[in-house]
This record gives structure tokens, C-alpha cells and sequence, in this order.
């Protein structure tokens, strides 16, 4: 059964490397690693994804792991997450792909990428919410919340772990059952890829309006290219482009 293990460790060399051997020599297997945060005060937070035997608890784990000198396990929970940890690159690269659904693909990719519960893309309506879009395990209803910047929220449900992300005239919501709290790099990185979402949505609408106004004119257009050479400053120019 996979389990997600939040550990803060020192930021030395070697260190990272004694947890994932007292990790498997308690019985854990480990299946991926991702370096959530490096503190201010020498320290670095990582998640370890990790598989253990069937009926198997991860007490043993979390105790091998806080024997070590330094080590604090944050947060342990089983995972649901399929097994691998969905990168901010690989999220980046779904969006490039469909720049004209970015949010909505951002939306739906937001639980695996931060490990949540649920996601939600509401708009203010009145005094109240209006949900745009939502994950399948999101509630029906949400309370509006006013803000500028990334955030972490205050949460009526005392299991519930949230956090908002401001996009436009509207908000991401975002949830996790249980914890672990959302760190700044979280929230940082969070609202980097509602920004590069917003931005290849308004690259794709100015395209398609060009385009538009080309076709209108009898002008020639450019040769189609895919969503992602158009939206990528790196890509390689099409086959006859250049000298």
C-alpha cells in the first residue's frame, strides 16, 4: 500500500541519504522523492512516496525515521495519488499541449501535483461563491474568499487543510483532508502555474483571434504548428523553417 511521508531533515550532504536506508531497512520501498523546500534555517522538507507490505503500518517507518539526529517526520498518510508524484514539469508540459483548456487541465492536475483532496475554480456571485469547475471529490458549495496573493485559508472543518490562489476575478481553491499544511514554496509554486495558465490561455485566444482576422482579410496565415512549439520559446523551429 503506498504511503506519503513529509520529512524535515538537515540540508547537508549524506542526509537524505540516511533516511531512504533507515527507510528500507524498516521495510519501506521507496518510489519516488521530491524536494518540497529548503528552509531558512538549514533545513530541507522532502516527500518520500514509499510502498509498504500489505498490513503493514507505518509506525515503524515514522519511528526508524525521527531515531535520526535531526529528523522530524511533518506528516504520513496513505496515498491515492496512483502510485507516483506528478511533477510541476510534467503539469507544465499538459498545458503547453492544450493551451485552449490550461485551466481546466491545471485544475484537474492540481490534486496530483500537490497531493490534495479536492480542487476548485469559483468566481464571486454576489455576497457569495459560483463554482466554474471542480474536482470529483469537491464539494458542491464553497464560501467566496477575497484575496491577492497565494494564501493559506482558515477552514470551517478542522480536517480540512485550505489555501487559495487568485487567478483574474476569480480563485483556486484547494484542499487537503487531514494536512500537511501548505508550506510558502507550495504556495509559491502554486500560484507560478495559475499564472502560466492564464498566460498560454491568452497567448492561445490572441492566436485564434489573428487568425480570425486574417482569414477575414483573404491574407495568408502561418503553417499550423502544435500547441507546443507555439507556446514554447525553446522549441525547435518547424522542418523548412531558417537557413
Amino acid at each position: 500500500m503506498p504511503f506519503l511521508l513529509r520529512v524535515e531533515l538537515p540540508d547537508v550532504p549524506g542526509s537524505l541519504g540516511r533516511v531512504a536506508s533507515t527507510i528500507g531497512e524498516a521495510g519501506g520501498d521507496i518510489e519516488a522523492i521530491e524536494i518540497v523546500e529548503k528552509t531558512g534555517h538549514g533545513t530541507a522538507v522532502d516527500d518520500v512516496l514509499l510502498e509498504l507490505a500489505p498490513g503493514m503500518m507505518p509506525d515503524s517507518i515514522v519511528s526508524a525515521c525521527s531515531s535520526l539526529p535531526g529528523v522530524h517526520v511533518l506528516w504520513v498518510s496513505r496515498y491515492a495519488g496512483g502510485g507516483n508524484l506528478f511533477l510541476d514539469l510534467e503539469a507544465v508540459e499538459d498545458l503547453t499541449e492544450h493551451p485552449g483548456e490550461a485551466h481546466q487541465r491545471l485544475l484537474a492536475l492540481m490534486p496530483l501535483t500537490f497531493r490534495l483532496d479536492w480542487a476548485v475554480r469559483a468566481t464571486q456571485d454576489g455576497l457569495g461563491a459560483r463554482i466554474l469547475e471542480r474536482t470529483e471529490a469537491a464539494p458542491e458549495s464553497v464560501e467566496w474568499v477575497d484575496i491577492g496573493v497565494p494564501s493559506r485559508l482558515i477552514s470551517a472543518d478542522d480536517n480540512l487543510v485550505l489555501c487559495g490562489v487568485p487567478v483574474g476575478d476569480d480563485v483556486y481553491l484547494l484542499a487537503r483532508r487531514g494536512g500537511p499544511e501548505f508550506l510558502d514554496s507550495e504556495l509559491a509554486r502554486m500560484g507560478h502555474l495559475v499564472g502560466l495558465a492564464t498566460s498560454i490561455a491568452q497567448v492561445q485566444a490572441l492566436t485564434q483571434a489573428q487568425a480570425g482576422v486574417l482569414g477575414e482579410a483573404g491574407l495568408p496565415q502561418s503553417p499550423d504548428l502544435p500547441p507546443s512549439a507555439s507556446l514554447n520559446p525553446l522549441s525547435p523551429p518547424p522542418p523548412g523553417a531558417g537557413g
